[in-house]
């Protein structure tokens, strides 16, 4: 039995379609990008600067304060941010 807390990240690709991660077990996992609506808002430039947290349990994006746990990934939980805070987040956002 594989214990979801022990799996870690070794790297990340997010398309503008799916949040793809690869696992130090060698499987590859895939989302909806549409999951974590930041992501989903983000431009390429945003999603492509992602750093791993917690020695890989965890991805996080800091232009966009984004943080998803490769746990919630792999028990195929979207974000769980509210729909104020992300209409919040999103009002407050500057496109050049």
């Amino acid at each position: 039995m594989i214990k979801i807390e022990s799996l870690n990240a070794n790297n990340v690709i997010v398309t503008n379609d799916s949040l793809v991660v690869e696992l130090d077990d060698g499987r590859t996992v895939s989302v909806p990008t549409a999951w974590y609506p930041r992501l989903l808002h983000a431009s390429e430039k945003e999603r492509k600067n992602w750093r791993l947290i917690g020695k890989g349990n965890g991805i996080h994006w800091e232009s966009i304060d984004e943080d998803i746990s490769i746990e919630g990934i792999l028990a195929g939980r979207p974000s769980g941010e509210s729909q104020s805070s992300f209409k919040k987040w999103l009002a407050s956002r500057t496109f050049v």
